[in-house]
């Protein structure tokens, strides 16, 4: 804590510690101020300017230092001043002591708590963010909640001042209003509790609950504006209808008909989705075969004399599809039509909150889900449709390996293709406008990983930008295609075979009727949604890539339980969507896998933490394997074995990811990790050799100490 934090703390602590001491409360009692009353009106009457600003000041100083006696002072007021004279002296001097609390709070510890705590206090910040002033209002109205105690409480909220101020001006004018009433007649009062009665209390609480039922009926008004076009049906054909045979519709659809619901799913192109067809499970066949190809490069390391004669790129595509087939009947319209869904192949169009039209049906449903994807990101680059460029969907129809392949962004997908195609026998360059590969991630992480691909022969042009496309014939009748890039105000033209454009991908969220709806989507192109996963039709759900955050199949799966629950059964109970432990894998060699928070995460939040790491260099298995370079590095808060997060550079770094995943999911600390039995050898007792460096680290030295005397005194 800074000196000024910490001179502050110790003058207001003196001031209450004085204000015990010498028991100045004596003097704010009921007795005390019915004893005082004919002498302070005298005083009054003889000097009312310094009895006003006195009263004044006196109020804000024992508001300010959340003393007792602030009920007695309102009293005394309304006795000595009268009832409007009072009021506005009360109401202001309160609300001023209130916000002196309320900075003094946030100036001492908002910052440690939120460096503390701020991941846990992420939902309350963005709650009070968006409607701070009806919780607080509603607190302030309700005079059960001891008032200091919202001064200091919100002082470490993000709610603004000014909110703050004016709020707790209106709130506070309601019980104000009633102690002053009562102070009026001082002198026929016996005790405070007599001053609040049970439905004088009854009517403060019923006020208090004023704004929350303002809120909802403001809210539920502007559900029925949205809904008031619209004509419901007076009866459904099914529970829910899903849009889109990806992850997220998949599982939605599933747990409604496990449900014993009626559920529809439409799908326009292949059930699977992007994951299934053109992302995770091709592009791990790809790696296998790529990694393969590495091994085989790599077995002299091993005393093995092996070489590769041929690499037959037409066969690698080739199993890439056998697999994607052989994983098909788990996602296969047979399937989920023997589970009870409903499956239909065709464009769904919404024409209502309630109907949804597939090859000229109409279905009326209760709910909706929408589950339509993304698609890769094709940017407005002059040229690039001259040229022959490939994204994720369309790269698993090449047969002849590209000579010379230029990838577009250094991202998850483009390195792990880069790699890939790089052992396949590709020529590869990536270009990059970030100064790292795979930005969202620390440097020390990303940079092995650069390091890892250009050992492999990838070419890495890092803060490059791509500027200009051309093709043109030359004079054999070649097609020449070119690239310009810009790099410190200079440019630059490299010549390729094709081009993979990999900068990230788009919500599906046009074409079937969301623009007639009005479905309200992000400044990402995402359809918004609420922490139930509703738009702002209760009804319509989203879920996956289309919504968001996070574009996983992980994520998707897991949101899908939260919509089909929430629009099932969401008139009994409904649950917000979790995000707080979401693992992620980048699948190059080594891989990259992180859950929770990284280092740059936690200092763009302020938070105050230590870090772990463990180099798996010392890890007998990774060693034995011939696969020991990489780390894992483990984010605590300082003193605590709590995880806030985990980063893996690593061979299997996503397996290794499970077992802390696990633990932050069910608030087990390192000390936990380290009390487990791990088998050896194996990459596992890396987590366990992790929590060990924790723990040695903050071995208790002066317990150490004496026990080291202990030992010398048992020797002799």
């Amino acid at each position: 804590m800074k000196n000024n934090k910490i001179l502050l703390l110790t003058v207001i602590l003196a001031i209450i510690g004085a204000w015990f001491y010498f028991d100045l409360g004596q003097f704010l009692t009921l007795e005390a101020a019915k004893q005082e009353q004919l002498t302070l009106q005298h005083h009054i009457i003889e000097n009312p300017i310094t009895a006003y600003i006195s009263f004044f000041s006196l109020y804000i100083l024992v508001t300010a230092l959340s003393i007792p006696g602030a009920s007695i002072l309102t009293l005394l007021g309304a006795a000595l001043f009268g009832f409007w004279t009072s009021l506005i002296m009360v109401s202001f001097a309160s609300t001023i002591g209130a916000t002196l609390a309320f900075l003094s709070s946030r100036f001492i510890l908002r910052d440690w708590v939120q460096a503390k705590f701020g991941n846990r206090l992420t939902t309350l910040n963005n709650g009070i963010e968006k409607e701070g002033g009806f919780y607080l209002l509603s607190l302030r109205l309700i005079p059960v909640f001891p008032f200091f105690l919202i001064n200091l409480l919100m002082g470490l909220t993000i709610i603004k001042t000014r909110t703050f101020f004016w709020v707790s001006q209106l709130g506070m004018l309601a019980g104000t209003a009633v102690y002053i009433n009562a102070g009026t007649q001082l002198g026929k009062i016996d005790s405070l509790s007599g001053i609040i009665s049970a439905p004088v209390l009854l009517s403060l609480v019923l006020l208090g609950l004023f704004p929350l039922l303002t809120k909802w009926i403001m809210k539920t008004m502007a559900i029925k504006k949205h809904y008031k076009q619209w004509q419901k049906p007076a009866h459904f054909d099914q529970n829910l209808v899903v849009i889109g045979a990806g992850a997220g519709g998949l599982v939605s659809a599933y747990i409604a008909a496990a449900v014993k619901a009626e559920v529809t799913l439409i799908e326009r192109h292949k059930m699977g989705g992007d994951c299934l067809n053109t992302g995770c499970v091709p592009s791990k066949a790809l790696i296998r075969a790529a990694h393969t190809a590495a091994d085989i490069k790599n077995a002299s390391t091993l005393g093995i004399d092996a070489h590769i004669d041929h690499i037959d790129f037409a066969q690698v595509m080739g199993r890439i599809h056998n697999v994607i087939a052989k994983i098909e009947p788990h996602d296969s319209i047979e399937r989920y039509s023997q589970l009870g869904v409903n499956c239909v192949t065709g464009d769904a169009t919404i024409l209502s909150p309630w109907e949804v039209e597939v090859n000229g049906t109409r279905i009326t449903t209760r709910n909706i889900v929408i589950a339509t994807g993304a698609r890769p990101l094709v940017p407005a680059i002059p040229g690039l449709d001259t040229v022959n460029y490939l994204t994720s969907d369309t790269v698993w129809k090449l047969t002849t390996l590209p000579k010379r392949l230029l990838i577009l962004g250094g991202g998850p997908i483009g390195c792990e293709l880069a790699q890939s195609f790089c052992r396949l026998g590709a020529e590869v360059t990536i270009i990059e406008r970030s100064p790292q590969l795979l930005n969202r991630e620390d440097i020390d992480a990303a940079q092995l990983v650069e390091q890892a691909l250009t050992h492999d022969g990838v070419n890495i042009l890092l803060q490059h930008n791509a500027v200009q496309f051309d093709s043109t014939i030359d004079d054999n009748g070649q097609r020449i295609q070119r690239v310009v890039v810009e790099h410190d105000n200079q440019q630059v033209s490299i010549e390729f075979d094709a081009v993979m454009v990999a900068l990230g991908r788009v919500a599906n969220v046009q074409g079937f009727g969301l623009e007639e709806l009005g479905i309200t989507t992000t400044e990402r192109g995402t359809v918004a949604v609420n922490q139930y996963l509703q738009t702002q039709y209760p009804n319509i759900y989203a879920v996956g890539d289309v919504a968001g955050p996070y574009q996983l199949t992980h994520v998707a799966a897991h949101q899908a339980w939260y919509a089909a629950v929430n629009s099932l059964f969401g008139a009994v109970k409904k649950f917000k969507v979790d995000y707080s432990v979401i693992p992620a894998v980048t699948y190059t060699a080594p891989e990259l896998a992180r859950v929770g928070i990284n280092e740059k995460e936690a200092q763009a939040q302020g938070i105050d933490y230590e870090v772990t790491r463990y180099g798996l260099d010392d890890l007998d298995r990774a060693i034995a394997d011939g696969y020991d370079e990489g780390f894992i590095k483990v984010l605590t808060p300082k003193g605590s074995d709590k995880i806030l997060g985990v980063t893996i550079v690593g061979h299997h770094g996503g397996d290794l990811l499970a077992e802390f995943t696990l633990a932050m999911r069910h608030n087990l600390g390192l000390n936990k990790i380290l009390g487990t039995i791990h088998p050896y050898p194996t990459m596992s007792e890396g987590a366990k050799y992790t929590a060990g460096v924790w723990k040695q680290a903050h071995a208790p030295q002066k317990l150490l100490a004496w026990v080291k005397k202990y030992h010398h005194w048992m020797r002799n």
